[in-house]
């Protein structure tokens, strides 16, 4: 009999004191949570559900079987470990508040602009450069579309896309990162000025990727796919329960790395939203993202423009769809991810900027309570 386990965030506070301190920052971050979900399952299936706060947790923790005894604790630590800032380079990206990713594509095919910053050099500089003004905190730049459909792209004419764009990225002082699956563009990309690797792949498709991260020393982004393995990133969608499964392959993947020889704290999560997943799939997981603090690294949600949104929102078409990615970004906030990989900057890090506000003022906001 194969059991997990699992401890999933399902109750949030504005702050600790609206809960007499009955509650955890998660993650280190703006995010409060005093109710969790322990939830047992035996070979797939869930076996048994336990609901408690933070006072009552240990004694839920020491009812579970000792097989999975170790795991729930270390979950448990998880939830409350603060995460340390992201070392790019000259840049510090902290993570104790969101950060906003902003998008740019350097390929003929992408979804949502039709190949623009390719065919114009300048275009994407200034693009970039509004980015950076508008408050991102990296830049994180792919030369190969991974969209439904899209063909893989030999590695030299990757490089050739993305290093101009590193080069002029990284002289206007930003972080960069890389969004690629291919060992030799890293290499390229890292030369040219990349201090970050964003792998949809997870380290699946190439298998020498992991060990030029590794010697770099340079934070990695790994997310789930399906089909990592092969061209089509999308094959393979089919979950016996998409939230624990991804829970688990990215567990997996945390795991290679660190036997890799990357240390733990360059590692960021990203539980791959629209990647071999149905709509379904897509809103259980952004839903159920506070549970993946529990794997004990920052996360990365990328959900801007995608098929969710349109699919919510009467199919509205890709140039449509700003106030359903901002409204996911929101989502993903409250879930206290870190990292919010967008095309619309600007929007986005206001939305951020009014969201940590009104968490601010929760932190000194005592009308509330009632006075000693």
């Amino acid at each position: 009999m194969i059991q997990q386990v699992y401890i999933r965030p399902i109750g949030f506070a504005p702050s600790p004191q609206s809960e007499h301190g009955g509650a955890i920052r998660l993650a280190g971050g703006m995010v409060y949570a005093s109710r969790f979900a322990v939830v047992l399952r035996q070979d797939g299936r869930v076996a048994e559900r336990w609901l408690t706060g933070v006072d009552d947790i240990d004694g839920v923790l020491g009812q579970l079987p000792d097989a999975v005894g170790a795991e729930a604790e270390a979950q448990w630590s998880n939830l409350r470990l603060a995460h340390g800032p992201l070392e790019m380079g000259n840049r510090t990206v902290r993570l104790d508040q969101p950060q906003v990713v902003g998008i740019l594509n350097v390929t003929p095919d992408s979804f949502s602009d039709g190949g623009r910053y390719l065919e114009n050099r300048e275009q994407g500089r200034a693009h970039a450069a509004a980015m950076i003004e508008a408050g991102a905190a990296i830049i994180d730049i792919g030369g190969e579309s991974t969209r439904p459909g899209s063909k893989a792209v030999w590695e030299g004419d990757e490089i050739a896309r993305v290093t101009p764009a590193i080069e002029d990225c990284a002289a206007m002082g930003a972080a960069v990162s890389v969004d690629t699956r291919k060992a030799d563009v890293i290499e390229a990309a890292l030369s040219a000025g990349a201090q970050m690797v964003n792998d949809v792949s997870g380290f699946l498709h190439d298998a020498r990727s992991a060990e030029v991260v590794a010697k770099a020393g340079v934070p990695v982004v790994l997310m789930h796919s399906p089909g990592a393995w092969r061209e089509d990133l999308h094959s393979g969608g089919e979950y016996d329960n998409v939230v624990f499964d991804v829970f688990d392959a990215l567990r997996a993947r945390r795991d290679a790395a660190l036997e890799a020889g990357i240390a733990r704290e360059k590692i960021v999560l990203d539980p791959g939203i629209g990647f071999g997943k149905e709509l379904a799939h897509s809103t259980a997981l952004i839903n159920a993202l506070p549970l993946f603090h529990a794997l004990g690294q920052p996360l990365m949600l990328g959900a801007s423009r995608k098929r969710i949104v349109g699919a919510l929102s009467t199919e509205a078409p890709v140039d449509q769809r700003l106030g359903g990615s901002v409204a996911l970004g929101l989502v993903g906030m409250d879930a206290g991810v870190q990292l919010l990989r967008v095309h619309d900057a600007f929007d986005t890090v206001q939305a951020r900027n009014v969201w940590r506000g009104l968490r601010d003022a929760a932190l000194t906001d005592f009308s509330d309570l009632p006075e000693d």
